[in-house]
């Protein structure tokens, strides 16, 4: 199988990298992707022989063929997409981070290429876009953890048999904390998620639970499931990644050690299911779950309530969220001021249908410099 993995220097691209190392008779890389690390994107691109590269702009990529001379190398969303599209490419991987995953993500769909989706932004800024750009069934493999648990708990039930799904979320590393004190917490700790390791921005979007809220707007398009039937659950241990409620009371639950190599291998190898890298112990199992509080997580429901609204909100809250994330990251703002930042930027936002993709691109760039504005202004008075 020849594979496309855009955004191969982040975390999900370097462990689907991983995954391939172990299986070199079963998977073959012809295009690698990634934004501004160019040195580890020469080195993986040696590594497994791929002529066909992109990265995110004209400065990059000058970089990158300076070291790689005979290479490829395309740049920006038009680069991302040509990849997707590429003839010999079979599956996509497309673990790229932020709105612009959105163009590799239709464009491989539109080319009829199998899609493993580690982009949540593509279903959270254009979920209506996507869903109808698909070409035939399972052509989306979720990698996120929790969409993966609810697209493999799904293939044997009737739809008519659901009651409700249930996305589980580990409260990030302040879910004991008083909400008083979140003023003051700092970058490095919002980074120590106690169950995960990831990049950045989802880190802290963990700790937010902006990332819940992205979760549940996916949930809604990937698996057509009405908002109010949609729930998150509180769950510490990490190892309950969703459940289906069905009409009879019963209730599916997939359970896995929070190792995304797991949803990755699903979808590298779907429909096959190989040995894990890591299994559980279930006999040393303890289960929590328990209600989402509202005074804890305020990012969550501004951001949940912009995925109910539709049209362009949910772009324009990730925008604002990115670029919030970023000043936090930096020290410019505090962590309760990411939530403010959302609600502020969403208050002034203009909602309109998205018909296209363009619809998406101008929010995705007003929000953004409204965050920038919301930044600014709370920097002038800190």
């Amino acid at each position: 199988m020849n594979i496309a993995v855009l955004g191969s220097t982040g975390s999900i691209g370097q462990q689907a990298l991983e995954e391939i190392r172990r299986y070199p008779e079963r998977f073959r890389v012809v295009a690698l992707a990634a934004g501004k690390n160019v040195e580890l994107l020469a080195t993986q691109a040696q590594e497994f022989g791929v002529p066909d590269l992109a990265v995110s702009d004209a400065d990059t990529a000058e970089k990158l063929h300076r070291l790689l001379p005979k290479a490829r190398v395309r740049h920006g969303p038009t680069g991302l997409a040509e990849l997707a599209a590429l003839p010999e490419v079979d599956l996509v991987v497309n673990a790229v981070v932020g709105a612009i995953g959105i163009f590799p993500t239709l464009s491989a769909l539109h080319a009829g290429k199998r899609l493993a989706l580690a982009n949540k932004e593509s279903l959270v800024v254009g979920g209506e876009l996507v869903m109808a750009a698909q070409r035939f069934p399972d052509q989306i493999i979720p990698v996120d953890s929790e969409h993966a648990a609810l697209w493999q708990l799904l293939r044997g039930v009737r739809r008519a048999e659901v009651e409700r799904l249930w996305l589980t979320a580990s409260g990030g590393p302040f879910r004991t904390r008083d909400p008083e004190e979140l003023a003051t917490v700092t970058p490095a700790e919002a980074l120590q998620h106690p169950t995960w390791k990831m990049g950045p921005r989802i880190t802290v979007d963990s700790a937010t639970l902006v990332n819940k809220a992205f979760e549940v707007i996916e949930a809604h398009h990937l698996f057509g499931m009405a908002w109010e039937r949609i729930g998150v659950l509180l769950h510490p241990e990490s190892l309950v990644h969703a459940l289906v409620e069905l009409c009879d009371g019963s209730v599916l639950a997939q359970l896995a050690f929070p190792d995304m190599r797991l949803p990755i291998r699903a979808a590298l190898t779907y429909p096959e299911r190989l040995a894990p890298p890591i299994s559980l112990n279930l006999t040393t199992l303890s289960l929590h779950f328990q209600e989402l509080p509202r005074d804890r997580y305020p990012a969550f429901w501004t951001v949940l309530q912009a995925g109910m609204t539709g049209g362009t909100a949910p772009a324009a809250a990730n925008a604002a969220d990115e670029v919030l994330v970023q000043a936090f990251l930096v020290g410019k703002i505090p962590f309760t001021a990411i939530a403010v930042g959302i609600e502020a930027v969403l208050e002034r936002h203009k909602n309109h249908s998205v018909l296209r993709l363009e619809d998406i691109i101008q929010v995705d760039r007003w929000a953004r410099r409204e965050a920038e504005h919301v930044v600014a202004q709370l920097t002038k008075h800190g």
